[in-house]
């Protein structure tokens, strides 16, 4: 390497220069310089380095294939060494190029979903829903329900769920709750006594099923419990199955709760 008492710009740029203008860091610009990638051709009497014309070019070189994606030690090849199948190279680099951009495509798929996810519950259409939930599933629900709910963490929960899942998915979901339902009713009729432990089973199996909407706590769950039995909606549910079945269904839940250390009375939502 050569070196000069001073420099000007007709002499060599600099290393702050050669970054202005080339839009490469510093850092990189010294990293390539360590590597010998890219070495300065000049110093001044003071050690600086001092970029030539040809250092530029090789510079504008390495920017170009850099731009493109290929690696250092690639380009050094591309570079350095003639034998270097440049063609082959790049076309190596292209079909990387090509499975990065099908990955990053998938990617803003799934993006989209959990947005939708996020925003709507369900990404079924409205026939999909009654397929599968029944004629007396209310579509507009999932929207009702996020203007309640869309600020808890269950929703986000909910969401991330909803979004990685089609009909096929959503109708093992329903078919699992009407199995559930249907062994809920079978036990009150053969009269399964809350705090059996058959009934402890059906509890447990409520919070497996349920899981498939959010992670189900025995506070939560009691919590449930209290709206089956209160509110008209889902008490008409449970009783359209069996007479007293809202009832019935918190009472084991409740009683579930008490062998594992809980009052029913002061659970919360945790």
């Amino acid at each position: 390497m050569g070196s000069m008492p001073d420099a000007t710009d007709a002499d060599g740029l600099t290393v702050g220069q050669v970054s202005a203008r080339l839009g490469v860091t510093v850092r990189a610009l010294h990293h390539w310089d360590e590597i010998g990638l890219a070495r300065p051709s000049l110093r001044t009497a003071a050690g600086y380095r001092l970029y030539t014309a040809g250092d530029l070019e090789r510079l504008h070189r390495i920017v170009v294939y850099r731009e493109i994606g290929l690696g250092l030690d690639k380009i050094q090849g591309i570079l350095d060494h003639s034998t270097t199948d440049v063609p082959g190279a790049l076309r190596a680099q292209r079909t990387q190029v090509a499975e990065r951009i099908d990955r990053l495509q998938r990617l803003g798929v799934g993006l989209d979903r959990m947005i939708d996810a996020h925003e709507r519950g369900l990404l079924l259409t409205v026939e999909e829903q009654a397929a599968i939930f029944g004629p007396q599933w209310d579509p507009d629900g999932p929207a009702r329900a996020r203007q309640r709910y869309g600020d808890t963490t269950q929703w986000r929960q909910y969401a991330e769920r909803s979004a990685s899942r089609g009909p096929e998915e959503w109708q093992a979901v329903a078919d699992a709750m009407v199995g559930l339902d249907r062994a809920l009713a079978d036990a009150m009729d053969a009269g399964v006594a809350p705090g059996s432990a058959e009934a402890g089973r059906l509890v447990g199996r409520h919070r497996e099923v349920f899981a498939s909407y959010f992670p189900l706590t025995r506070q939560m769950q009691v919590c449930l419990g209290r709206m089956y039995e209160a509110d008209p909606g889902f008490a008409a549910h449970y009783d359209g199955i069996r007479s007293g079945l809202a009832a019935w269904l918190r009472r084991i839940i409740d009683a579930d709760a008490r062998a594992h250390g809980i009052d029913p009375d002061t659970a919360t939502w945790q």
